[in-house]
């Protein structure tokens, strides 16, 4: 039976979703040799130089740290050489490893994939699943190849994704899954428990990154599109549309199944998309091309973010955000 302690672990990762693995390995006992992570960047709008949460938790434990910018260099060839790695985990470090680097650890690299491959391969599995309306989503732990998340499958486990949760809720859930099967994966591994399963790659879709505007909204569109955009996007960039001359931003909603008692539902039926149908307490609620919006939280450009129970007795049933 292995011993965490004999593994030499190179870990590679950068976000918080990253770090849970890594904190889950070290308090299983494994041996992390070095931690490689994305360069410190800056946050907000003063741009503070940040290292992130990857190496905020290697250097609590006096774990090396490396940031190269590319891993296509001989230093970076070298610095994971040298630290002979008897395996190296990858969880969202966001880069591809070259061949050289997948070639040095005697038990290979493996990945945690915040998706059940081959679905949702790339960057941006876990928005785009709240996005597009996903109901259940996983992790799988693979075996690392060239292409972009096309390796052998070693282990998978699949988690519900709730009508109202959102991408960085979804997140944390599915780095604490990952962080629950992750050591024990490790050690099968290495006495060679799993077997390794391709890849259906006529069943894969692909995640490409975020852009800015995909956030973008309008109020004809289905209730259903929107909401999905709102907990997709509320960490970046945000679910938003124009109000007016400003622009609105939501981060939190539901959809109204049924208005509430005091709404005229006659007007709200004959009333155009954009067009508040209820505002009263903690109610504001926006017709949408197919359905209702009730508005949680939102921002107007220039402004602070604000809960709409604070603000819905500004506006009248009828009125618009205009």
């Amino acid at each position: 039976m292995t011993d965490p302690r004999d593994l030499r672990i190179v870990f590679m990762g950068t976000p918080e979703f990253a770090a849970v693995n890594l904190r889950a390995l070290i308090d299983g006992g494994f041996n992390v040799v070095l931690c490689c992570c994305q360069p410190d960047k800056p946050v907000g709008r003063k741009q503070i130089l940040t290292p992130p949460p990857v190496k905020v938790a290697a250097q609590e434990k006096g774990i090396e740290v490396f940031q190269p910018a590319t891993l296509k260099t001989d230093e970076a060839f070298n610095v994971i050489s040298d630290a002979k790695p008897d395996m190296i985990v990858t969880a969202a470090y966001g880069k591809i490893l070259p061949v050289s680097i997948l070639n040095i650890p005697k038990y290979g690299c493996i990945n945690c994939h915040g998706s059940l491959l081959p679905e949702r391969r790339g960057s941006a599995p876990v928005q785009r699943a709240v996005m597009e309306g996903d109901k259940v989503t996983g992790i799988t732990i693979m075996e690392m190849a060239e292409g972009m998340d096309t390796g052998d499958m070693l282990v998978q486990k699949e988690i519900e994704i709730g009508p109202d949760m959102h991408s960085d809720e979804l997140m944390m859930k599915l780095a604490e899954l990952s962080a629950s099967i992750l050591p024990q994966a490790v050690l099968d591994i290495t006495e060679g428990k799993l077997v390794p399963v391709k890849q259906d790659d006529s069943k894969a879709t692909y995640c490409p990154p975020i852009a800015s505007e995909e956030g973008h909204f309008t109020w004809d569109m289905d209730v259903t599109v929107v909401h999905n955009k709102v907990r997709a996007l509320s960490s970046w960039p945000g679910a938003y549309t124009e109000a007016g001359e400003r622009k609105l931003k939501i981060y939190d909603s539901r959809i109204v199944t049924e208005l509430p008692a005091f709404a005229d539902k006659a007007a709200a039926e004959r009333a155009e998309p954009g067009t508040i149908v209820a505002s009263k307490g903690k109610d504001l609620i926006v017709k949408c091309g197919s359905g209702y919006l009730q508005i949680i939280e939102l921002q107007f450009a220039g402004g602070k973010r604000l809960f709409a129970r604070d603000i819905a007795h500004n506006y009248k049933a009828g009125q618009t955000f205009a």
